[in-house]
């Protein structure tokens, strides 16, 4: 019996059915449907600042995908704080308003108790009797205008400007499925990441059973039914701990006892299922699944449609449900690696590690001044120099990318094509030469330490990385059987890569190589460097490697793919196919 109760089959009407919380209509939209970008149109009000104007001018053309690129997320605090402002001035404007109806309601109060104690005495004064009609005709449709005031309009303006260029549905479900990929890589349980309990933070924050509940509904519109549990069972144990939430016991099981069905745990699905029931009696749809699964008990009991290895006895671990396996053969040791576990750099091989100064084989520029260099891994040979770019560098590049950051793309093996991938996720620029001289410069730099020519290398390309930010195991270079990646550059294939570390990283986003067991971590200022083919020009298949998902932190990297052409002297074949 397939979990979900047998779409394809055909049953009696008196037949119990199963039924799962339904998709919202949004998720399901958001499936078929292209994301539009929605324009509102919007009077602009000379209060309005200029940060907003600023942060509005950047993301005119990079509104998309706020959580691949946690550099971008940056100007979401500054708008966020814009908004703040508006709202404070919205209160105060409010609370001047309500303070003049309120004196006009205490002088009225005191006034009308004194008239309605004599009223023929009172109006016996002509002054009295004056200011009666006065009020009444004047002073009260004043009062009138004045409650009626919308002082909303400012900050709706506002509001209505920078919504456009919020955030959208797809941004909430994609820094959701960050929270698991980093709950996955690092083996982190939800309880840990709804207390904030991650290394290396400097600012401590806390998951509600409410958004707890909303990580678990993610998965489930997602039909990740394995990490649906993971989240429905954090936010029933916050639930049930006390914490005070606007998502009630009986949502949480209605959503937690269908996955718990789906991942094939029949006899847990009966008991979440009855203590929903016990808290509402009157859920239809709690019922007709309840009939359902005691059915399916049922029939297992009497052995006329259920083996011994059945999904009613889905596979755990510690009494947790097991990962269900994924597209990745090497998921496993990428993600060991990336934890810092599972590195294979034996004693034996250490000592094959050295440091020495580079000179760049006596090249003039680096012979006053040669760069620290470092064996990171010895065959396949992976080096690391120290002091490639100073802070002001690094600086002056990310500001001349951040404003190009788009979301960075993946070529389809089979068509050629590029296109965005969920193993992907980071934001990318292209910087050239011409755009400032310290892309000249460090271009210059770059050659001078492999001696390799730049004429034919790629753009400098500035990556950064966003919310569990990664790229998983992947090749540089195009392989046989897959289109021809470069073609059209008329540069041959990438021979090398040259990749520098923008920032340090609090916790994760190391780069690791599943192939050999070697795991490099960023330091700032830093660059690693690497062949990706023989020098035969067949590829080296053991530099297949990822960049891991970040933990903690903003991981701001820029590289220089050297290709074949114009290195036929710098870097001439070799004897045999693997030199």
């Amino acid at each position: 019996m397939r979990a979900g109760g047998g779409a394809g089959e055909r049953r009696k009407p008196s037949e119990p059915r199963l039924a799962g919380p339904k998709l919202p209509a949004a998720a399901a939209a958001a499936r078929e449907k292209p994301r539009r970008l929605r324009v509102t149109s919007v009077i602009m009000k000379p209060w309005i600042s200029s940060l907003l104007l600023a942060w509005i001018s950047i993301l005119h053309c990079t509104w998309a995908e706020f959580f691949t690129s946690i550099g971008q997320m940056t100007d979401l605090i500054y708008a966020e704080k814009d908004l703040v402002q508006s709202l404070k001035e919205y209160i105060r404007a409010e609370e001047a308003r309500l303070f003049k109806i309120k004196s006009w309601a205490e002088k009225m109060d005191i006034l009308t108790s004194k008239s309605t104690s004599d009223p023929e005495g009172y109006l016996s004064h002509p002054v009295n009797a004056y200011k009666l009609v006065k009020r009444l005709n004047t002073d009260w449709p004043a009062l009138e205008n004045m409650v009626l005031q919308d002082s909303t309009t400012g900050f709706i303006a506002n509001l209505t400007m920078q919504r456009q260029f919020f955030p959208t549905e797809e941004d909430e479900t994609g820094a959701a499925k960050a929270l698991m990929r980093l709950q996955d890589t690092y083996k982190l349980d939800p309880d840990t990441i709804s207390k904030g309990d991650l290394p290396g933070t400097k600012y401590r924050s806390t998951l509600s059973a409410d958004d707890s509940f909303g990580m678990g509904k993610t998965a489930y519109n997602d039909g990740d039914y394995y990490h649906t549990v993971l989240w429905m069972q954090q936010a029933l144990k916050q639930h049930d701990d006390g914490e005070d939430a606007v998502t009630s016991k009986v949502e949480i099981l209605d959503y937690l006892s269908y996955a718990v069905f789906q991942l094939g745990d029949i006899h847990r699905a009966v008991e979440l299922t009855r203590r929903l029931i016990s808290l509402d009696s009157s859920h239809e749809r709690a019922g007709g699944n309840l009939r359902y699964f005691e059915k399916l008990l049922e029939e297992e009991r009497l052995g006329k449609r259920l083996n011994k290895t059945s999904e009613t006895q889905p596979a755990t671990q510690g009494g947790i449900y097991e990962r269900p396996p994924d597209y990745l053969p090497e998921r496993d040791v990428y993600e060991a690696l990336c934890r810092g576990e599972g590195i294979k750099l034996t004693p034996r091989r250490q000592k094959r590690l050295f440091c020495r100064y580079h000179d760049g084989n006596r090249t003039p520029q680096l012979l006053i001044a040669p760069f620290k260099e470092e064996d990171e891994w010895d065959s396949p040979h992976i080096v690391r120099y120290y002091d490639v770019l100073s802070d002001e560098e690094i600086e002056r590049i990310k500001e001349l990318a951040k404003p190009k950051l788009a979301r960075a793309t993946v070529r389809d093996p089979k068509t050629g094509v590029l296109t965005v991938a969920n193993y992907r996720v980071s934001k990318s620029s292209w910087l050239e030469e011409g755009d400032d001289p310290v892309i000249a410069q460090l271009n210059r730099r770059m050659h001078y330490i492999t001696g390799l020519s730049v004429k034919t290398a790629e753009l400098l390309q500035v990556a950064n990385y966003g919310m569990g930010g990664q790229y998983e195991p992947h090749f540089d270079f195009s392989r046989k059987g897959e289109q021809d990646a470069f073609k059209h550059l008329g540069t041959g294939n990438r021979v090398a890569t040259f990749l520098n570390y923008m920032s340090d990283v609090e916790a994760g986003g190391a780069t690791v190589f599943p192939d050999f067991g070697a795991t490099i971590w960023p330091k700032k200022g830093t660059s690693v460097f690497w062949y990706n083919l023989f020098r035969s020009g067949e590829g080296d298949y053991r530099t297949r490697h990822a960049a891991c998902p970040v933990l903690v932190g903003s991981k701001w990297v820029s590289n220089k793919w050297f290709h074949e052409r114009g290195q036929e002297f710098l870097r001439p074949c070799g004897s045999t196919e693997v030199d």
